[in-house]
Formats: C-alpha cells, sequence, structure tokens
C-alpha cells in the first residue's frame, strides 16, 4: 500500500487523446517527466510523488478505542491533521512552541496516531505525555514549558490543556499580559476570581463564563469532574491575589481580550496595549498609564527587579518571509530549575474562536 500526490501541469495541445492518455499513463508508471506541446512551445508534466511511512499508512486500519462514552460525541470524532509527520515537520518549522532560552530537550514533540483523539488517556504508555493545539502556539501565543501560572489555572480548574476552551486560553492570556504590564504577578485565583465555570455532561471543552461584576504539575489527560467556579468571594483570596483582582477591577467595562493577546506578537508591547485600552475608553487608557507609572515606582522602591513589566519583547516570533524577529522572555530568576522532561502531542484540529460547540461563553469583550 502506497500514498502519493500528484501536482501536475494540465495540457492542451492539437496532440490525440489516445497520444495524452499514453503520456499520462507513461508518467503514472515511471514517476518521471515527459514533454508536451502547448501552440508549438515545448512544455514538461511534472509528477511528484511522496512517500509516507508504511507505519503511518498502516495506522488507517486501527481500531477506534473504546470506553469514552462520557466525552461529548463532537470531541470523540474530531481527528487531527498531525498524524502524518511530514505535515508535523512541516508545520514545526514555522510555528514556534518553545520558550526563548529553553533547551529542546526538556519537551518532546511528536505526531499523533490516525485513531487518537484530545480525550484518550495514558493507557499503555510508558512515558506521560498531554496534547495541544495548533492553535495554541500559532494564534495565542502559548510557549512549552507551560509556566506555574498556567498550570496553576489547569490544576484548580482539573482540566488538561485541550480541555479548556480555546476562548478561554485567549482570557488566561489576556489576564497575563495585562497583569505584566502593570508589575503585577499573575496568580489562579486572581484571573479565577472574574469566571464562572459550568461544567457539563457527557464532558466537552470547559468554558469560562464572565461574572455580572467581574501529582502531576495539572492534567494531563482529560478528566470528567472539572471543577465548579461560581462567585468566588474575595475573603476566599490571598493577600497578592486581593491586591490584582482590586487593581484590575478599577477598568471600566470589559478589555478586548483579542487585542491584547496580539500583543504577544508586538515588537512594542506596551504601545500596542495604550492603543488597545484607548479603543475600549480614555478612562481605561488614563488608567493603564497611571497604574504603570504607580505600579513601577512600587516595585523599584521594594527591589523587585524580576517583576515582568514588558520592556523587552514578549516572545521570539516568525516573521514574514521567515527571518526571525529578536524577542526576549521576561527574566524569571530561580525558574524552571524543576522542569522535568514532557512529551506534547500536537493536535490539528481546534482554533483560537473555539475548539468546539460550547454555547455560552462570554468574557472579555473582543478588540
Amino acid at each position: 500500500m502506497s500514498s502519493s500526490d500528484s501536482i501536475s501541469l494540465s495540457t492542451s495541445s492539437s496532440e490525440s487523446m489516445g497520444t495524452e492518455r499514453s503520456r499520462d499513463r507513461q508518467v503514472d508508471e515511471e514517476g518521471t517527466s515527459s514533454g508536451g506541446m502547448i501552440s508549438g512551445i515545448p512544455m514538461e508534466t511534472v509528477k511528484e510523488v511522496r512517500e509516507d511511512p508504511l507505519e503511518e499508512l498502516a495506522e488507517s486500519d486501527w481500531s477506534a478505542k473504546g470506553g469514552y462514552g462520557w466525552v461529548a460525541a463532537d470531541v470523540r470524532n474530531q481527528s487531527s491533521l498531525f498524524w502524518w509527520s511530514r505535515l508535523l515537520n512541516s508545520w514545526l518549522n514555522c510555528t514556534l512552541v518553545i520558550s526563548k532560552g529553553v533547551s529542546g530537550d526538556i519537551v518532546s514533540l511528536e505526531r499523533v496516531s490516525a485513531v487518537d483523539r484530545v480525550c484518550h488517556g495514558q493507557e499503555g504508555v510508558a512515558e506521560k505525555f498531554f496534547y495541544m493545539y495548533m492553535c495554541h502556539f500559532s494564534q495565542l501565543h502559548v510557549r512549552l514549558p507551560l509556566d506555574d501560572f498556567t498550570m496553576g489555572v489547569l490544576r484548580a480548574l482539573n482540566v488538561a490543556p485541550t480541555q479548556l476552551h480555546s476562548n478561554s486560553w485567549a482570557y488566561l492570556q489576556a489576564f497575563r499580559i495585562l497583569c505584566q504590564s502593570l508589575y503585577l504577578e499573575p496568580s489562579p485565583y486572581a484571573f479565577l476570581y472574574f469566571y464562572d465555570t459550568r461544567p457539563r455532561q457527557p464532558t466537552t471543552w470547559l468554558p469560562l463564563i464572565s461574572r455580572p461584576n467581574g501529582s502531576t504539575k495539572f492534567p494531563f489527560s482529560w478528566t470528567g469532574t472539572p471543577s465548579w467556579y461560581k462567585d468566588m468571594g474575595m475573603d476566599e483570596l490571598s493577600a497578592g491575589d486581593k491586591e490584582v483582582v482590586e487593581i484590575l477591577m478599577k477598568f471600566v467595562d470589559k478589555l478586548p481580550t483579542k487585542g491584547l493577546v496580539r500583543v504577544y506578537n508586538s515588537v512594542y508591547p506596551i504601545i500596542d496595549i495604550e492603543g488597545h485600552m484607548a479603543q475600549s475608553g480614555k478612562k481605561n487608557l488614563a488608567l493603564f498609564q497611571s497604574l504603570r507609572k504607580e505600579m513601577a515606582a512600587k516595585a523599584k522602591a521594594a527591589g523587585k527587579v524580576d517583576v515582568p513589566n514588558l520592556q523587552e519583547f514578549v516572545v521570539e516570533v516568525h516573521v514574514h518571509g521567515g527571518t526571525k524577529r529578536k524577542a526576549e522572555l521576561p527574566s524569571r530568576p530561580g525558574k524552571g530549575k524543576d522542569v522535568k522532561k514532557v512529551r506534547a502531542v500536537l493536535f490539528g484540529a481546534g482554533s483560537a474562536s473555539g475548539a468546539g460547540s460550547a454555547g455560552g461563553e462570554k468574557g472579555l469583550e473582543s478588540g
């Protein structure tokens, strides 16, 4: 059994159909190029043959995995583009997934099989792994290994990375960038203060719903019991979390999630944040500028030189034409010493507009 793609230049000439059929047959049989004529001009018809590894071709005959009736059908029926290694390698050549300065030996990126689904567990595997959607990296600018804030949110919600709705990942990324711009350390419970969760059965992607007022590090596989969060009170927060919440509550109305996520791809993050703030209202812009100045003075007085503040670029990114724009991650002394090697399996489905039909999801306004 073999698999091949054909890319050919169609020809039209005064030659008979029989001759053309003969030529096409010759190309198919030999896998080489042959001559043709268009209006008396010699042309060449080219066939490109692609050979996929036999072990990948054989996976199409595998039986579907059972025991996942507790997961919604739209999740179980969604397959990946990346069970072909050539597609995964091509995508990785133009998309960054590892944080700058992190050894590539820490994270192993692998393809899925033809029958793998994001809800599948760790049955029969020697090394633990977790799935990620391609949109996490290409559109939401998530980088591996996941930081303490992200792992803390997943752990608090009791969900795997692909179990959290992609729109909710956007809220998480927007929250982080806003905190960093204000010299605040993002924390899981300060983030979750602004949202409720409504897990559904059968289990599907978990959306975060904005409130009217405002032994691994995390589950590697989908769980049947995502955590419920509703109307978290200020008395449930630590002193540090209360400070973050109280500062962010000062902003008027909802903030532009999409605009803040785009800042991860920005050369001048603070200028871009100010632009998005201005679009959401002059009061928000003035408040952001005054808060940033105030928090910068506090951080300097307290000697907090390691507080993220977006003076540098956020992440290293690819730009059009295949070149790289130099970028730096905020320095985080003491971080990364406890990082163990993990396997991240990339899933080709999913988009920043939503991994599935998780209805009723609201949150920070798009912008």
